[in-house]
């Protein structure tokens, strides 16, 4: 079990874990394994010969080139991009960047993006240091994503691993826990002492992490990224990299995408460890099976021979079960249609035991033998299986769930086995058809970019541009930079803006070595790659017989709390980004597990897809300017320039001008049959007595399509108001950005002295006034109307009278085009 500290507190695993690792029948103990206080001198050694740090599997052609050099000057450093000739093809100046708080170091940045050539074997060279060789390549992550998802493969219990499938002899084995002895599982697994009076088939599914434990709770969180890895890609038509016969498991050429087949090993797992039908607690998920006590280190899956358990079901584990299920039932349907309703009935179950049963919670103390995963908030996994359960069956019961979950409006936070809903928010942005109002769907998106620009703030103060701030260095580390990674890719999804792709593949960067130790934490992919991690079979540190962890495992990395003897004992007063070691026994900084890799898996997936020609299409809408009677209506057309991958929903907003002119307000749903036939959407203007014919600039937008914008004319009916004879200067005194300030000065130029003055005029933009002084002023929408404050109110032939405001806005800020004074217009 890999645990996460959260506001909830923080699970406890280090006594109980170092107790099963004294356990080990074999090779030996911690206290044994060697000499990692030379092996953390030599690694910070290593990482001091390095410190030109890049991503040492490569770069997209397509995508950002950076890269962060350790160096104390204060001035910049001429840097080169060297081919692997050693011929310079690219040269320029680093930006000095400073002190990086996280890892303790003064760093420059590089960035060599403007490069566009392709190749193996670059490095660069900044003051007589080079890196390490990376390629720039357009298949740059293909390998990986496969490795990646592979790691699920070999992961399996239940089923023999196959030397063909997992890379080689080394890594195949018989079936672990399948009621061979001398396994005591899993085909008939009993109930600690008091829990149940009853055994179940609980074989199949994946081992958690380093150790040999099945948790409901982690398979949940794990799952549902590959799953929703395969909705994301099919959305972006990216679908087929993760199809039949692409990856290395045995279900391939079945007709259904491998990662499905890879997500259903633990699915099926998972609707196993539900509470049968007339037994107490029925439709509930047994929260975990594990060994009685902690299994050796290191013990070969199908040679462990202690008395397996099933633990208490759980509230939390039973809400995994109905969310993981309700989406199964929405993704398998068109592959396997029985399954999906198994999924489906399961998920309902499940949802309908969880609310009869809200408080049955998972204690800290159930650490015996494996992780507690244990959880004393559950609103959470309420919120995710009901949005599950909403995109997959539309039903109210699930909506009104959702929407009256506190969750619903809160800011999007991170994300992890305890804390999942952000999952839920994910669902209900991305999945089309949602039913949910398109006002809602769209403050969700709004939730999830606001979201991904905090994260881009964080990256931007940083040396090495983490996506987490420098106090969040906790267990499992490199799976927050991973799940934040993934709501700025799923920003890139909703937005189409660029600088969350572009933040999402940085954090790429960071995974695969350029971080404090010049250390790529994933197995097998770059010079200095993790190959030591926490693992009972991927043991070779342990013992020579064993192999090392196969490519695309993926280490939980630097964790400041030091929780196992070994990072206490070797990084004493490590900076938080450095509290990591490459040793088999520092489990709290080297274990692998499966929501780790999992994360891994979505966001290589996520930057292996192919982004050179944009496919959305784009909005069209005909005419692109109409004239609108005031207190009538008029219409535009819209339609689709090509045929949408799926249903897509566009809805038009006036997004500008003047606030008597509206569209409807129905949403256009286009399909991929009626794509160019144009749907009418209705302008109307108000009637009012102004004699002012406003207009307005409308936007037609929506998930997946390119926007359009169209211009509406009000064609006022009213008799102009008589002339003032007035004139006004209007200045912007200071701006910052975001804001302004702005002096109004109106003069009388009539022969007649007025007595009370009212200005009004109206902003093209969209300035919003937040304070004023020397007048009384109001704001409707862009319409503004400026008092006098009573001691300036009287205005002689020729005398003026001044007052001034602060606004806020974005964009352009343009001065108003015209002034009224008294309803009359300035001449």
């Amino acid at each position: 079990m890999p645990p996460v500290p959260s506001g909830r507190g923080l699970p406890r695993r280090a006594a109980a874990l170092l107790t099963g690792l004294a356990l080990a029948a074999v090779g030996p103990t911690v206290t044994a394994l060697a000499p990692a206080d030379a092996a953390a001198a030599a690694s910070a050694a290593a990482a001091a010969d390095f410190p030109v740090r890049v991503n040492q599997l490569g770069y997209l052609p397509d995508g950002p080139k950076r890269a962060t050099v350790v160096n104390s000057a204060t001035t910049p450093l001429a840097w080169q991009l060297r081919d692997a000739s050693g011929a310079q093809v690219a040269a320029g100046a680093t930006t000095v960047h400073g002190a990086d708080q996280a890892s303790g170091q003064s760093t420059h940045l590089v960035d060599f993006g403007a490069y566009g050539g392709t190749g193996t074997g670059f490095t660069l060279v900044v003051g007589g240091a080079a890196s390490h060789p990376f390629d720039i390549s357009a298949s740059l992550y293909d390998g990986l994503r496969a490795d990646s998802l592979n790691f699920f493969y070999q992961q399996r219990s239940g089923i023999a691993i196959d030397a063909a499938l997992a890379g080689g002899s080394a890594y195949a084995r018989p079936a672990g826990h399948l009621g061979v002895a001398p396994n005591k599982g899993d085909t008939g697994v009993p109930c600690q002492t008091g829990v149940c009076d009853y055994q179940l088939d609980v074989r199949g599914g994946w081992y958690d992490a380093g150790d040999q434990g099945k948790y409901v709770v982690n398979g949940g969180i794990a799952t549902w990224e590959l799953v929703n890895s395969f909705e994301r890609a099919r959305r972006s038509g990216g679908d087929a990299a993760l199809g039949d016969s692409t990856l290395r498991v045995p279900e391939r050429g079945n007709g259904v995408p491998d990662v499905l087949d890879e997500a259903r090993w633990e699915l099926e797992f998972l609707l196993r460890m539900q509470v049968p039908d007339g037994k107490p607690m029925a439709g509930m998920a047994f929260h975990k099976i594990h060994d009685a006590q902690w299994t050796g280190l290191p013990t070969r899956p199908e040679l462990d021979d202690q008395q397996r358990e099933l633990h208490k079901p759980s509230t939390a584990a039973t809400l995994n079960l109905a969310a993981t299920a309700a989406q199964c039932a929405r993704v398998y349907a068109p592959y396997d249609a029985a399954f999906a309703a198994r999924c489906l009935d399961a998920a309902r179950r499940a949802w309908t035991a969880a609310r009869a049963n809200p408080n049955v919670l998972a204690p800290a103390t159930d650490s015996t033998g494996g992780g507690a995963y244990e959880d004393a908030d559950v609103s959470d996994e309420f919120y995710w299986a009901a949005a599950e359960l909403l995109a997959t069956t539309g039903e109210s019961q699930y909506r009104d769930a959702v929407v009256s979950s506190p969750l619903h409006s809160k800011p999007v936070d991170g994300f992890w086995w305890g804390g999942t809903a952000t999952l839920g928010r994910i669902t209900l942005a991305t999945v089309p058809g949602v039913a949910l109002p398109a006002d809602d769907v769209t403050r969700l998106r709004g939730l999830l970019t606001s979201a991904a620009d905090g994260y881009l703030a964080t990256m931007a103060g940083q040396g090495y541009a983490v996506p987490i701030a420098a106090d969040a260095y906790v267990w499992g580390s490199n799976s927050s930079v991973a799940n934040n990674a993934m709501v700025l890719a799923v920003a890139y999804e909703l937005s189409g803006a660029a600088r969350y792709r572009t933040g999402a593949l940085e954090t790429m960067d960071y995974l695969l070595g350029r971080n404090a130790l010049d250390r790529s934490y994933v197995s097998g992919y770059g010079e200095r790659a993790s190959e030591n991690e926490h693992h009972r079979f991927w043991a070779h540190q342990n013992d020579a017989s064993l192999p090392h962890p196969p490519a695309g495992s993926f280490a939980g990395g630097p964790n400041a709390g030091l929780e196992d003897p070994v990072a206490k004992a070797q990084l004493a007063g490590c900076a938080p980004a450095a509290c990591y070691l490459d040793d088999i026994g520092s489990y709290s900084t080297n274990e692998v597990a499966i929501n780790w890799n999992a994360s891994l898996a979505w966001l290589t997936a996520f930057a292996a897809e192919r982004r050179a020609t944009p496919t959305a299409p784009a909005v069209q809408v005909t005419p692109t300017a109409v004239t609108v009677p005031e207190g009538g209506s008029a219409s535009v057309g819209v339609k689709l320039s090509a045929a949408p991958a799926q249903n897509v929903t566009v809805t038009v907003t006036r997004t500008s001008g003047d606030t008597d002119l509206s569209a409807a307000t129905a949403p256009l749903v286009f399909t991929p049959a009626n794509w160019a036939t144009a749907q009418q959407v209705s302008l109307s203007a108000a009637q009012d007595a102004d004699a002012l014919a406003g207009s307005a600039v409308f936007t037609a937008a929506g998930q997946g399509v390119q926007a359009a914008t169209f211009t509406a004319t009000e064609a006022d009916d009213d008799t102009a108001p008589p002339t003032a004879a007035c004139s006004v200067a209007y200045k912007v005194e200071n701006a910052w950005g975001s804001g302004f300030t702005a002096t109004v000065t109106v003069k009388n130029t009539g022969s007649a002295t007025v007595s009370g003055w009212t200005l009004g005029w109206s902003f093209s933009g969209d300035q919003r006034i937040s304070n004023a002084w020397n007048a009384t002023v109001s704001q409707a929408g862009s319409s503004v109307t400026a008092r006098d404050a009573g001691w300036n109110g009287t205005l002689a032939p020729g005398a003026s009278a001044s007052f001034g405001f602060q606004a806020s806005y974005s964009g352009a800020n343009p001065a108003p085009a015209r002034f009224t004074l008294n309803g009359a217009d300035c001449a």
